[in-house]
């Protein structure tokens, strides 16, 4: 019999997935209300001169740690999944167009410039939240070998100013294959430009390599170690600024 901190009834409070939901959303919701103090009728709002640090400061840190962080593991876990990759790719470009704003707003030294500005980084993060809440959580929790809970455990270790785990080598022979791929490419979207790990396996991950040229085509490379015939190691990275410039 489970220990009885293990047990939880599915749907409920007690379960580890509603309760990564719920953390999910309130934090959506704290980083809403903390733009709204910037950009609402509030005491914030009403002394802009003042509040222009405030607001700007907010929306380069917290905002975009909070972004950041999001991209980092739950777009990650996402983007190798036929089913979500479209899905993460339109979460990117909202991303951006969100980063776009915030640098324009953060150019900015005239308060009153500043207060459209703000408004328009709202009302475009109120859609990308919606879509990350409403969309892209529920499929997350839906997709085989993504593990919500632990993702949003990433996530918090982020917004605290820790780091993840970047193995330099993922062994999934012991990997239950429904969750090999979500782990591969959550670590690949963990890469900077010029590194890599490698790949070991019992099979040639030919699948994998299938996925990996619809999902990151031009944007990856793959390299053969050792090609079996018990193990196969492939070095996936991510091409330097300068490769993947040509």
């Amino acid at each position: 019999m489970a220990p009885s901190a293990d047990i939880h009834i599915e749907a409920t409070e007690t379960d580890p997935v509603v309760r990564a939901r719920t953390a999910i959303s309130r934090g959506h919701r704290e980083l809403l209300a903390g733009l709204a103090a910037f950009t609402g009728p509030g005491p914030a709002a009403g002394h802009r001169e003042s509040a222009h640090a405030d607001l700007t400061g907010f929306c380069t840190g917290e905002l975009r740690r909070h972004l950041a962080a999001a991209d980092a593991t739950l777009y990650a876990a996402a983007s190798g999944a036929a089913g979500t990759r479209l899905l993460v790719r339109a979460l990117r470009t909202g991303r951006a167009a969100l980063d776009t704003r915030i640098d324009a707003l953060a150019a900015t030294g005239d308060a009153a410039a500043a207060a459209p500005l703000a408004r328009a980084v709202e009302a475009v993060l109120a859609v990308h939240l919606e879509v990350e809440e409403s969309v892209l959580v529920p499929a997350l929790a839906a997709l085989p070998g993504a593990d919500l809970p632990a993702l949003v455990e990433d996530m918090g270790t982020l917004l605290a100013g820790g780091r993840l785990e970047t193995p330099a080598v993922i062994d999934v022979r012991e990997i239950p294959h429904g969750r090999r791929h979500p782990r591969i490419f959550a670590r690949f979207d963990r890469l900077g430009p010029g590194e890599s790990f490698t790949l070991v396996n019992n099979h040639d991950p030919k699948p994998l390599r299938r996925e990996f040229e619809a999902a990151h085509p031009g944007a990856h490379t793959w390299d053969y170690v050792e090609s079996g015939p018990e193990v196969w190691q492939v070095r996936i990275g991510r091409p330097g600024r300068a490769e993947g410039a040509r």
